[in-house]
């Protein structure tokens, strides 16, 4: 078998006083990581606040971690919300995509070089896509500007649609640290600098992924008016 093949699950819980450690969702993902260096990322997300949200992602990375394609399902509230597909270029991103509130869209995007991430809002692409900021730099900050969003909502519950964006990763450190899922020598980021980029300025959000080259999901934990907490609950790596 030449390919490797990661799955796991994230538990969503909550850290407001009133309903600390309440459990508001849940993902489901896989990770394939394939002879040529492509990662295909599948993603079952599950939010269980009002209105609902069930989204699933099937999304490609290139060796260096840049996108390549993308589909995304939307349900809101038990509805059909929408599916996009996206694909990225040298020089452009586009997407072909059917909503509820708009019908049918195509978008091109003219863009100044490959988008280096896309945001599909599956909590394990937050962990993936800390893999572009330059570990040999040591801790420091890099605000990264050509980026995409399939939705600029903090919970990805409209569209699908593209959106340009940017924002800042923060490399805090190395840590040890034991989730739920067992116990991981792991890199600490916090994502910053989005005041001006979204509709409303996202939270302080760190995230924690496995230092060992995969960048998996172990924890993270999102501040300001959500204060949300996403932990790794199960991991089995198939080689």
């Amino acid at each position: 078998m030449k390919h490797r093949t990661i799955r796991g699950t994230i538990r969503y819980t909550s850290n407001k006083p009133e309903r600390l450690g309440q459990e508001r969702g849940r993902e489901y993902f896989t990770l394939t990581k394939q002879s040529d260096g492509v990662m295909v990322v599948h993603a079952h997300c599950e939010i269980d606040d009002e209105p609902n949200v069930i989204r699933d992602v099937v999304l490609s990375l290139d060796k260096e971690r840049y996108p390549i394609d993308c589909s995304v399902r939307l349900s809101v509230g038990d509805k059909y919300e929408g599916t996009g597909l996206f694909r990225f270029a040298a020089d452009h991103a586009e997407c072909e995509t059917f909503n509820r509130r708009d019908g049918r869209i195509s978008q091109r995007i003219a863009t100044p070089a490959r988008v280096r991430w896309l945001g599909a809002h599956p909590i394990i692409g937050d962990a993936l896509g800390l893999c572009i900021y330059d570990l040999a730099k040591g801790p420091g900050r890099e605000f990264y500007p050509n980026m995409m969003l399939t939705s600029p909502d903090h919970r990805g519950a409209t569209g699908p649609l593209l959106f340009a964006a940017g924002w800042g990763l923060e490399f805090v450190g190395r840590e040890r640290i034991t989730v739920a899922a067992g116990s991981f020598d792991a890199l600490h980021f916090r994502y910053v600098d989005t005041a001006g980029q979204l509709p409303e300025e996202h939270p302080p959000y760190d995230v924690w992924c496995s230092d060992d080259g995969d960048c998996v999901f172990l924890k993270g934990a999102v501040g300001g008016y959500m204060q949300t907490y996403y932990e790794l609950t199960e991991l089995v790596r198939n080689h």
